[in-house]
């Protein structure tokens, strides 16, 4: 199967595309004196601005160069913890008061404020900034700053995804007021200040990116002098390093996860954690034949799921029912429609199309996205579509979609994505409705009853009726034809025996935590 195994040759030819080679780094991970921590992440950051940022990678980076009020904490149970604050309560359900912690300072010498705190959430409501995470925020009426280290967080309306998504993740990132106002406002790789506990000391792109220890930060400081980040896209390239000890964690192929299982990687160990994320098949509708309804549900038709996954994970992973995981408020319970080729013909034959047509397979290139995307192209084969698989670098695949990012998205029909999720069913049904067309949903869909939905259950506090809510929500994903609800994997984590990772419950490394074992 293809991406299962890589010969040496293959394997150092992608082990010096990501930056990993024996000239640059030792073989022996840890340094002799323990003080530098090598990572694996699966791409390289794109924007460290928390309004614009892209996903795991930029949060990953986020979380130990600026403060936040709250994050979530490690271990197996999904739970807030005090981040920069000494106090963070809700006195009511619309009003969060909070402290921040004494001896906070940003790198270019001045304190951290309330006033930090009021302009970094504040910004994501400014029309005229375009926050691409704006919704995280949508209840926010205004920060009240009462002196330099106090402050009072006001909503309009409860918000219960605030808990588990704005304040505790990216979006409830800390940054400068003064510094970001004199870079005009925003900002992309090189943040105005920082302050966390480390910050960025070099970033070369495609290569790595080195975290020092803040000697500043007045909490618990992190255990390595150094963090090094190194972006790999594949995780079989990811794996190897970690057998060859030139990284100390990464992230496992999910393919690879019953093979470590039996036979752990030398000198390292893993863990198993169920995942969020969700990998789902996309059709623009505003391409043609997928215009057509009948063209849309003849591909829901033809896919046969289960193979599909055999394919990509061999077993590992099994088939989902919509966007939200088994255990979060929203999951469904089953699909609407299944694998009939013969259906799928007839609703081809109903579109004038019964000799089939022609059309492309949007992916990033990695492994288990290439063997989906080869079962997906011999289903659609077996009921007359000829499908040509096209692969993209993660640098390229995250802005195919985006309008601003050039006219890539006017060609897409098909599309196998994957997005990474937070314990709260709205960051999975944010990036669906209306407002993101051209920027996320690349599907294009727009149905406003979805829209008003996602607003609507964002703000219910009956949490019965928030959970119908989340599930007519992908019921109505699933009867516009444009989607495929594929699987949410599972995260496989791989380390050295000689560190003991800090994981949010699904896996998410929180790398300020790491320790030495």
């Amino acid at each position: 199967m293809l991406g299962t195994k890589l010969t040496r040759r293959q394997a150092l030819g992608a082990m010096a595309a990501a930056g990993l080679s024996a000239g640059l780094y030792p073989k022996v991970a840890l340094s002799q004196d323990g003080k530098i921590l090598k990572v694996r992440s699966y791409g390289d950051i794109t924007g460290l601005d928390p309004a614009f940022r892209s996903g795991a990678p930029e949060d990953d980076v986020m979380r130990n160069i600026f403060p936040g009020l709250a994050t979530m904490g490690p271990g197996t149970e999904w739970k807030w913890q005090l981040d920069s604050a000494v106090k963070l309560e809700q006195t009511d359900p619309t009003h969060i008061a909070f402290t921040l912690m004494d001896g906070l300072k940003w790198s270019d010498g001045e304190p951290v404020t309330a006033d930090d705190v009021k302009y970094s959430f504040e910004r994501f409501l400014d029309p005229k900034l375009e926050a691409v995470y704006k919704g995280d925020w949508e209840a926010l009426d205004h920060v009240e700053v009462i002196d330099e280290k106090s402050g009072v967080i006001v909503l309009k309306e409860a918000f219960p995804p605030l808990w588990n998504v704005g304040l505790v993740y990216g979006s409830g990132r800390i940054i400068p007021r003064k510094a970001t106002e004199a870079m005009g406002g925003r900002f992309e790789n090189t943040p105005p200040a920082q302050c966390g506990r480390y910050f960025i000391k070099e970033w070369l792109p495609k290569q790595r990116l080195v975290l020092a220890k803040n000697p500043d930060w007045p909490g618990e400081p992190g255990a390595f002098e150094e963090i090094h980040i190194r972006p790999i896209d594949d995780e079989k390239t990811g794996e190897l390093a970690l057998e060859s000890g030139d990284i100390d964690y990464t992230w496992l192929s999910v393919s690879s996860i019953p093979r470590y299982r039996q036979t752990p990687p030398k000198g390292g160990k893993i863990e198993v954690r169920p995942s969020l994320a969700y990998v789902w098949l996309g059709m623009n509708q505003e391409m043609k034949p997928f215009d057509q309804p009948e063209v849309r549900r003849a591909v829901q038709h033809a896919i046969d799921v289960p193979t599909v996954l055999e394919a990509a994970y061999f077993g590992a992973a099994t088939p989902a029912t919509g966007l939200i995981a088994p255990g979060l408020l929203g999951h469904r319970a089953k699909n609407i429609y299944g694998y009939d080729p013969d259906k799928a013909r007839e609703f081809l034959a109903q579109a004038g199309l019964q000799g089939g047509f022609e059309c492309t397979i949007d992916i990033l290139n990695k492994a288990e996205r290439i063997a989906a995307a080869q079962a997906v192209q011999a289903n659609l084969a077996e009921v007359g579509i000829n499908a040509t698989i096209r692969q993209y670098d993660s640098g390229t695949f995250w802005t195919i979609g985006d309008e601003k990012a050039g006219d890539i998205w006017k060609t897409i029909g098909i599309q196998i994505n994957r997005f990474s999720m937070q314990p709260d069913p709205s960051f999975a049904t944010d990036w669906f409705t209306p407002e993101q067309i051209g920027i996320w949903n690349w599907e294009r869909w727009n149905n406003p009853e979805y829209g008003e939905l996602n607003k609507k259950a964002k703000v219910e506090t009956d949490t019965a009726k928030r959970h119908d809510m989340y599930v007519k929500m992908q019921d109505l994903m699933e009867e516009s034809g444009s989607y495929v609800f594929l699987t949410h994997e599972a995260v496989g984590i791989g380390y050295s025996d000689k560190i003991a990772p800090a994981l949010m419950p699904n896996g998410t490394p929180i790398f300020y935590g790491f320790k030495p074992a």
